[in-house]
């Protein structure tokens, strides 16, 4: 779609929703990042896996990317609390190549891939270096954590201190933890987090047309007056 059509598309349909909505969305399009982004792979329980979108959604992190080798990805409706309508979930398709799939994808868009896990050079979400370019942070399974498929693909590992009996937290804690950490030292640093301004009115018009009622209809009449 050109860009002069989208914005009056986007204007058309800025119409059936409240002035407040409005506001709401460029608000939250403002503090959307595609600097650090999410890969989930073979989460099986939806509880964690709906935790792990709402959290991205209330740190601003754009994306989460889904990888299922084994395990179908669900998301719980009573946990997520529609956040699904506003991050984008990315999904690759199943088999034993998804992560291969998936981390050539990002690395294709310039992302360093980081495992989250225990691992000996592992750093803390504090001392990882983001002046080095955008953050693909990658979580395993619940119980296993990353498969030896993912860390093959690895480029640098995180791991959150513990201090306690427990050797791990539950991974939507974990995701929390670490996004947390990662986005405010990004909203505090000079590196270029934001949405570009074409990925802000992509964006936009893909919220309106998921929030509105009938608004596949009412975006056939808008092109039939053209």
């Amino acid at each position: 779609m050109d860009s002069t059509r989208r914005a009056e598309l986007t204007r058309y349909l800025s119409s059936f929703v409240t002035p407040e909505r409005l506001r709401k969305m460029d608000v939250v399009l403002e503090n959307r990042t595609r600097y650090v982004t999410v890969v989930l792979e073979d989460i099986y329980q939806p509880h964690n896996a709906s935790a792990v979108v709402r959290t991205c959604d209330a740190l601003g992190v754009h994306d989460v990317h889904i990888v299922e080798q084994r395990n179908t990805y669900t998301v719980n409706p009573g946990v997520a609390l529609g956040t699904t309508n506003w991050v984008n979930l990315i999904r690759f398709p199943r088999g034993d190549g998804a992560m291969r799939s998936a981390t050539a994808a990002l690395r294709e868009k310039g992302y360093r891939l980081v495992a989250t896990t225990p691992h000996a050079d592992a750093v803390g979400p504090a001392d990882l270096d983001l002046s080095t370019g955008p953050v693909a942070l990658m979580f395993g399974t619940e119980l296993d954590g990353l498969s030896e498929a993912a860390l093959t693909e690895t480029d640098e590992y995180v791991r959150i201190p513990m201090y306690g009996f427990v050797e791990s937290f539950n991974i939507s804690v974990s995701a929390a933890i670490a996004l947390f950490t990662l986005t405010e030292r990004l909203r505090a640093s000079d590196l270029p987090w934001r949405l570009t301004d074409e990925q802000i009115a992509e964006t936009k018009l893909a919220w309106l047309r998921r929030s509105i009622k009938r608004a596949q209809a009412l975006e056939a009449e808008f092109d039939k007056n053209q």
